[in-house]
């Protein structure tokens, strides 16, 4: 018996084998660094996937081929649209599920650094679609989901489509146990440290001319939350990050800078709160106050959602089930 025989033998006692078209996908996208994406569904499902020409070919038990197909489709997908992803998301494509396309936000297309931004989860999806039909949104959840991120994201977009004026990004200086009052240099160098996440978004995002031409004309203003005290920010685009650290009278303060034609994003984690009481905490008093209000909009998100190294969702979730027990 020949080798190619016994596989084709193989095949049939595992009972089923699929083939999906990859015509028009970036195969080296698809299969990822040294087949780190195929390996993962591999790794995930009981199949062997093959990629040839302008086909991938799964093969296994019915069940798992079934449960395999529609995750391999959300692969050639977003090799197709070029949206890079890795074996971290292809786990996350098992967990979501398929993805029907339907209702589905639109991509943020980036031209100036030639990057296309696309949700990579259902929850990631549902947040990006709230920023765009809610003059106020507030995101809610662990750390690595892409709060900020997305946020940035579709500020920047708005500020290309002349749809708000200026970019405004806030954090609250507050020390997470560390003190930084010791650094040189004036106040802004003492607290930069607080905003670089803001700008890492940034410079993801824009070319870096045109950033600091932004950045010197006001266009785009990063600044602690304390500097947006007795202002009216009009025509603006402005996002609180880390508003778990933002005490009630200061959230008040935020909420009520927006002038006409302006949008704002709240994100912070619940589980991260640097105040010595969590109960000052302005972003629970408005989780509390705010809901059903139209024009507002809250997102929570959860471990699925979290973008990083796939540790961290395991961290996330390992910390939440002892604050469970702690409770």
């Amino acid at each position: 018996m020949t080798d190619t025989t016994a596989r084709s033998l193989m095949a049939d006692a595992e009972g089923a084998t699929r083939k999906l078209v990859t015509e028009g996908a970036d195969l080296l996208l698809l299969a990822g660094v040294g087949d780190a994406n195929l390996a993962e569904l591999q790794r995930i499902y009981p199949v062997r996937v093959t990629l040839r020409g302008d086909a991938m070919t799964i093969a296994g038990p019915v069940e798992a081929v079934e449960r395999a197909v529609p995750v391999a489709q959300r692969m050639i997908d977003a090799a197709r649209q070029r949206s890079a992803f890795d074996a971290d998301d292809v786990l996350r494509f098992s967990m979501e599920g398929p993805s029907s396309g339907e209702g589905a936000p639109d991509r943020i297309v980036l031209p100036g650094v030639r990057k296309i931004i696309q949700p990579k989860s259902k929850g990631q999806a549902a947040y990006l679609k709230a920023l765009f039909e809610n003059d106020i949104v507030v995101g809610i959840g662990p750390a690595g989901t892409g709060k900020t991120y997305l946020a940035v994201a579709a500020a920047v977009d708005m500020l290309a489509r002349k749809r708000v004026r200026r970019i405004v990004l806030a954090r609250p200086a507050v020390e997470a146990g560390e003190s930084l009052g010791f650094l040189p240099g004036d106040m802004q160098a003492k607290v930069d440290p607080y905003l670089r996440p803001l700008y890492d978004a940034l410079e993801d995002m824009m070319p870096p001319e045109r950033m600091q031409r932004a950045l010197e004309t006001r266009v785009i203003e990063i600044a602690p939350l304390a500097y947006m005290r007795g202002r009216t920010l009009g025509d603006a685009f402005v996002i609180l990050d880390e508003a778990q650290n933002a005490t009630n009278a200061q959230m008040k303060m935020f909420l009520t800078r927006l002038g006409v034609n302006s949008r704002a994003v709240i994100t912070g984690d619940k589980t991260q709160v640097d105040l010595p009481s969590k109960s000052d905490s302005g972003l629970m008093q408005v989780e509390r106050i705010l809901p059903g209000i139209e024009g507002i909009g809250f997102h929570y998100f959860t471990e699925t959602d979290v973008v990083r190294h796939r540790l961290v969702r395991e961290i996330v979730k390992a910390y939440a089930a002892d604050d469970e027990a702690q409770a």
